[in-house]
């Protein structure tokens, strides 16, 4: 909220305008009797232009005043390796529909179902096991496991793809890859939920949350237009498969590092209380925010 000069408005008395984010604006009048009125421009469902009504649909109210300074490159960056995410996961479905005899008059339909079974009971163990064992360092280094849940995704994926290459082991590879995506969802939902609280500036940490998946839910709508039109050009030549893979695998894990490296967390953890430690001791002043995180290594296993 900000004073303005006074000016009259109708007979009333301006007294003070207040506005939150790119949103609303609100003038406080003073009427001739001394009580105060809300006048509020403009009204919650006018949106001057198409980027205001983008803006309503896919940022958080209030933006960008309401989240973190780091919220639209990490948000950007989180955009192409989602879409990248998303084709690659088609072609894997792909693969993991031939290799279960989709197309092939010899296979039945209980093989392949109790290899799905297989599939998704390997899996939930695996989530409740990584749960245990890691769970309690999922906040504190949330962006060194967000980059490790993409990686391990990108891996059940590449295995998802080659499986039917090997039919005799088939069944052991796709429940591999349905542990490794299990992970992927424990990881990757906990970290998300962490980087959200830092995004969230307001107490609006359902808001943020809302418009990610806002946004998480037309990049993948964008993904699988695509991967309408690219799977069947692909389906019948593996080697092309593979390439396309590659590809969309490097450019996921570039977007993701860049996502991640992005990010500048307002709090210490291990590494981060390492980094300003010795460069005080070596300097003799201490690290802003954005420097200790430039410096965070985020490969496992690295303080």
């Amino acid at each position: 909220m900000s004073p303005v000069p006074q000016a009259a408005c109708g007979g009333l008395e301006v007294i003070c305008t207040e506005r939150y984010g790119s949103g609303l604006s609100h003038r406080y009048l003073k009427e001739s009797n001394g009580s105060l009125v809300c006048d509020q421009r403009p009204t919650d469902n006018s949106y001057r232009s198409l980027r205001d009504c983008f803006v309503s649909l896919f940022l958080p109210h209030g933006y960008p005043d309401s989240v973190s300074k780091d919220y639209l490159s990490y948000q950007l960056w989180d955009t192409v390796q989602a879409f990248a995410s998303s084709v690659t996961g088609s072609l894997a479905t792909h693969s993991l529909l031939r290799g279960s005899g989709v197309g092939d008059g010899t296979a039945t339909v209980t093989a392949a179902t109790i290899t799905w079974i297989l599939r998704d009971g390997t899996g939930m163990v695996g989530r409740i096991l990584f749960a245990w064992m890691k769970g309690s360092r999922l906040d504190c280094d949330a962006k060194r496991w967000r980059l490790f849940a993409d990686v391990l995704n990108d891996v059940a994926i590449f295995l998802e793809i080659v499986a039917p290459v090997y039919p005799s082991i088939f069944t052991l590879i796709v429940c591999s890859a349905g542990v490794f995506k299990c992970i992927v969802g424990v990881a990757g939902g906990a970290t998300r939920a962490a980087l959200t609280v830092h995004q969230a500036k307001r107490d609006n940490m359902a808001d943020v949350c809302a418009k990610d998946g806002s946004q998480e839910t037309l990049v993948n709508l964008a993904g699988l237009i695509v991967s309408l039109f690219l799977v069947p050009l692909v389906s019948d030549c593996l080697w092309v498969t593979y390439i396309l893979f590659v590809f969309l695998t490097a450019l996921h894990l570039y977007a993701n590092y860049r996502a991640v490296r992005s990010i500048v967390m307002e709090t210490l953890n291990q590494s981060r209380l390492s980094i300003v430690l010795d460069h005080y001791l070596d300097n003799g002043n201490i690290l802003d925010p954005e420097a200790a995180n430039v410096r965070e290594p985020l490969l496992p296993g690295k303080q």
